[in-house]
């Protein structure tokens, strides 16, 4: 904990244009994430493994199919949860000492961390949208699940909303200070460990919310700039928990409403 008082120190007399480098590597891949995200988008052929044959008709997925699924969800991830880890980014980078030799590398390191969680959750989507579409249960093209899958992928997500350790992990994503000074680990390796321990909080106050995009379309430009945004509101707004408590409600009226229809028709 040494290194935090003095980080600190030099953190507070910093200039904020002097963070700019520090934050600079992250910034270019979130911005790179976006721009793949939305060629990905405009044309799924540009997904690795990925055809147009495959995406007109429900067929096993291959491995190189696999890999362009893991692919597309983990740009998709970056570019939807590092600008929401600014926030903690930023207070890391003051606190390493904005102009300080070397300085850059930790802040490259803790968001390093911080995608690579991210990177095990796209693994883990991409598995679960692997075994759906062998299992014909949801569209290749659209990319969205079928009405009861989707109904009850969005009750799932709204009844975590209202968990306790949701709350627990979306408190800590709020407090970027009192992570890192109960938390704080010297170099670039220790930074690292920092981004694993954040972006392992982060995913457990979002999976539900990433989970949802099943429902919505996997590749719903508007879904997921809904989505980024709201996670960044819900780390930024003042009452947090009723923000979390309306979505909550919101994603469980419209599963119910999915599996209804589905159960009717």
């Amino acid at each position: 904990m040494g290194g935090v008082g003095t980080g600190a120190a030099a953190g507070r007399s910093a200039r904020p244009l002097r963070l700019l480098p520090l934050l600079a590597a992250p910034a270019l891949v979130a911005a790179g994430a976006w721009a793949w995200l939305a060629l990905m988008i405009g044309d799924m052929s540009r997904i690795p493994g990925f055809s147009p044959m495959a995406m007109m008709a429900p067929q096993p997925v291959s491995g190189a199919m696999l890999w362009g699924l893991f692919v597309m969800w983990a740009v998709m991830m970056a570019a939807m949860m590092l600008p929401t880890a600014a926030p903690m980014l930023v207070a890391f980078a003051r606190m390493q000492g904005a102009g300080k030799a070397g300085s850059w590398a930790p802040v490259a390191g803790f968001a390093g961390g911080y995608l690579a969680v991210w990177s095990g959750f796209s693994l883990g989507a991409a598995l679960l949208q692997a075994a759906l579409t062998d299992l014909a249960l949801m569209s290749p093209m659209m990319m969205t699940a079928a009405a009861p899958v989707s109904g009850a992928i969005l009750i799932a997500a709204g009844l975590y909303q209202f968990t306790p350790f949701k709350h627990a992990c979306l408190r800590l994503c709020r407090s970027p200070m009192s992570f890192l000074m109960t938390r704080w680990r010297e170099g670039v390796g220790g930074a690292l460990r920092m981004g694993l321990s954040h972006g392992a909080w982060c995913l457990g106050c979002c999976w539900a919310l990433m989970l949802a995009l099943f429902a919505v379309g996997v590749m719903n430009t508007a879904w997921i700039v809904g989505i980024a945004a709201y996670v960044l509101l819900e780390k930024l707004v003042p009452r947090s928990l009723l923000l979390s408590r309306l979505s909550g409600a919101g994603l469980l009226g419209a599963g119910l409403w999915l599996v209804a229809g589905a159960a009717m028709g």
